[in-house]
């Protein structure tokens, strides 16, 4: 399971220095997307079975740092806010297909770039 600050008691965590459930299971998916692939916040929760794309958000931005972040993006192929340059450096150093191309596509052609998710 993973870990975070020791007290954390966001998102129902029962013991100190350990995630709630639900977001050690949306990590676990976020680390399972492959390299040059992605998926949107609502994919994840449809994974998972519970939650929505709200929650899969909350998750990734209070605990994203933890795992492979910029590949967990909104349905539209745009990267997360504020961390939009970051994110296109990784897409660029993995392949993700770009809509406008690898030099200067700013948002993820999701149609070519989303994984269909683990057992696929």
């Amino acid at each position: 399971m993973a870990t975070t600050r020791a007290g954390d008691t966001a998102y129902g965590v029962d013991a100190p220095g350990q995630l709630p459930d639900y977001a050690d299971a949306v990590l676990e998916v976020a680390d399972a997307i492959p390299a040059g692939r992605v998926l949107a916040y609502g994919d994840i929760a449809e994974i998972l079975g519970e939650g929505g794309p709200r929650q899969v958000g909350a998750v990734m931005s209070r605990y994203g740092s933890m795992t492979t972040w910029w590949r967990v993006i909104r349905a539209s192929g745009e990267p997360p806010p504020g961390l939009e340059d970051e994110a296109i450096e990784h897409y660029r150093a993995e392949g993700t297909p770009l809509v406008g191309g690898m030099l200067t596509g700013r948002r993820v052609d999701m149609r070519r770039a989303r994984w269909e998710g683990p057992g696929a």
